[in-house]
């Protein structure tokens, strides 16, 4: 699992029925010294599956790989990275 900030958010049309009711953010991944002293240094920016209703300048858990694509038992969902939880705040 990784730390990662909501920056934006995906809208979409139409949707595959296994991911209704879901919502899309833009997050980045945030390493150390961006978490630490606030430097500017990001990850790649990637879209997450999101049920918890985070919003812009959220702090987020992401996991992604098998995790993200087997997190909710045997309903197997089609995403890369999913949002785990909500970080209230990050002490060093």
């Amino acid at each position: 699992m990784r730390i990662a900030e909501v920056i934006g958010r995906v809208t979409l049309s139409r949707v595959h029925p296994s991911l209704s009711g879901a919502r899309f953010p833009i997050v980045v991944p945030m390493p150390l010294v961006a978490l630490r002293d606030g430097a500017p240094d990001r990850g790649e920016e990637l879209v997450a599956y999101d049920k918890l209703g985070v919003g812009r300048g959220d702090l987020i858990g992401l996991s992604e790989g098998g995790e993200a694509a087997n997190p909710f038992g045997k309903t197997l969902t089609p995403v890369d990275a999913y949002c785990a939880c909500l970080i209230d705040s990050i002490s060093f």
